[in-house]
Protein backbone atom coordinates (compact mmCIF):
# COMPACT_ATOMS: atom_id res chain seq x y z
CA UNK A 1 0.00 0.00 0.00
CA UNK A 2 1.83 3.49 -1.00
CA UNK A 3 2.01 6.25 1.57
CA UNK A 4 -1.06 8.12 0.39
CA UNK A 5 -3.32 5.50 0.52
CA UNK A 6 -2.24 4.43 3.92
CA UNK A 7 -2.96 8.30 4.70
CA UNK A 8 -6.46 7.76 3.11
CA UNK A 9 -7.01 4.81 5.12
CA UNK A 10 -5.76 6.12 8.33
CA UNK A 11 -8.26 9.41 7.68
CA UNK A 12 -11.29 6.72 6.67
CA UNK A 13 -10.98 5.19 9.94
CA UNK A 14 -11.14 8.62 12.32
CA UNK A 15 -14.18 9.73 10.26
CA UNK A 16 -15.68 6.22 11.33
CA UNK A 17 -14.59 6.29 14.80
CA UNK A 18 -15.83 10.16 15.13
CA UNK A 19 -19.15 9.67 13.34
CA UNK A 20 -20.61 5.60 14.34
CA UNK A 21 -23.14 5.75 12.48
CA UNK A 22 -21.54 6.20 9.70
CA UNK A 23 -21.41 3.09 7.03
CA UNK A 24 -18.19 2.59 4.64
CA UNK A 25 -19.23 -0.04 1.27
CA UNK A 26 -16.51 -0.28 -0.83
CA UNK A 27 -16.42 -1.71 -4.31
CA UNK A 28 -20.13 -1.13 -4.73
CA UNK A 29 -21.15 -0.97 -8.44
CA UNK A 30 -23.54 2.38 -9.59
CA UNK A 31 -26.05 1.14 -11.56
CA UNK A 32 -27.70 4.99 -12.12
CA UNK A 33 -26.17 8.29 -11.42
CA UNK A 34 -28.25 11.21 -11.96
CA UNK A 35 -27.83 14.64 -11.62
CA UNK A 36 -30.17 17.53 -11.65
CA UNK A 37 -29.30 21.03 -10.49
CA UNK A 38 -31.08 22.35 -7.63
CA UNK A 39 -30.45 26.04 -6.76
CA UNK A 40 -26.83 26.81 -6.56
CA UNK A 41 -26.13 22.92 -6.38
CA UNK A 42 -26.46 19.93 -8.25
CA UNK A 43 -28.06 16.80 -6.73
CA UNK A 44 -26.57 13.83 -7.31
CA UNK A 45 -28.71 10.54 -7.39
CA UNK A 46 -27.12 6.45 -7.03
CA UNK A 47 -28.77 4.02 -7.40
CA UNK A 48 -26.45 0.44 -6.01
CA UNK A 49 -26.83 -3.01 -7.39
CA UNK A 50 -27.86 -4.83 -5.74
CA UNK A 51 -29.64 -2.50 -3.20
CA UNK A 52 -33.10 -0.54 -3.82
CA UNK A 53 -32.19 2.57 -1.62
CA UNK A 54 -31.18 5.47 -3.14
CA UNK A 55 -27.76 7.10 -2.30
CA UNK A 56 -28.06 10.77 -2.54
CA UNK A 57 -25.22 13.87 -2.03
CA UNK A 58 -24.77 17.43 -3.63
CA UNK A 59 -21.77 18.90 -5.01
CA UNK A 60 -21.22 22.47 -6.45
CA UNK A 61 -20.07 21.75 -9.58
CA UNK A 62 -21.45 18.71 -12.31
CA UNK A 63 -19.88 15.83 -12.15
CA UNK A 64 -18.89 13.01 -14.66
CA UNK A 65 -21.13 9.85 -15.11
CA UNK A 66 -20.34 7.16 -12.62
CA UNK A 67 -23.00 4.72 -14.19
CA UNK A 68 -20.91 1.55 -14.48
CA UNK A 69 -17.91 2.27 -11.65
CA UNK A 70 -16.89 0.60 -9.03
CA UNK A 71 -17.07 2.93 -6.25
CA UNK A 72 -16.32 3.62 -2.47
CA UNK A 73 -19.05 5.02 -0.20
CA UNK A 74 -19.08 6.59 3.37
CA UNK A 75 -22.85 7.65 4.40
CA UNK A 76 -25.25 7.32 6.39
CA UNK A 77 -29.47 6.02 6.63
CA UNK A 78 -31.90 8.72 6.18
CA UNK A 79 -35.93 9.53 5.65
CA UNK A 80 -37.12 11.74 3.35
CA UNK A 81 -40.62 12.90 3.25
CA UNK A 82 -42.42 13.37 -0.17
CA UNK A 83 -45.86 14.06 -0.72
CA UNK A 84 -46.81 13.29 2.91
CA UNK A 85 -45.03 9.61 2.44
CA UNK A 86 -41.25 8.81 4.53
CA UNK A 87 -38.79 7.13 1.78
CA UNK A 88 -34.97 5.71 3.21
CA UNK A 89 -32.61 7.06 1.53
CA UNK A 90 -28.73 7.10 2.05
CA UNK A 91 -27.26 10.53 2.30
CA UNK A 92 -23.46 10.31 1.34
CA UNK A 93 -20.77 11.96 2.88
CA UNK A 94 -18.17 10.65 0.84
CA UNK A 95 -17.71 8.90 -2.45
CA UNK A 96 -14.56 7.77 -4.46
CA UNK A 97 -14.20 5.79 -7.03
CA UNK A 98 -12.80 2.46 -6.54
Amino acid sequence: MAASEKQKAKQLDRLLQRHPQLVQSDNRKVSSHVQREEGDWYLNTLMIEGCDVPFKYKRQKAYKSLAGAQVNLTYYPDREQIAGMDFEVMRVVRVRQA
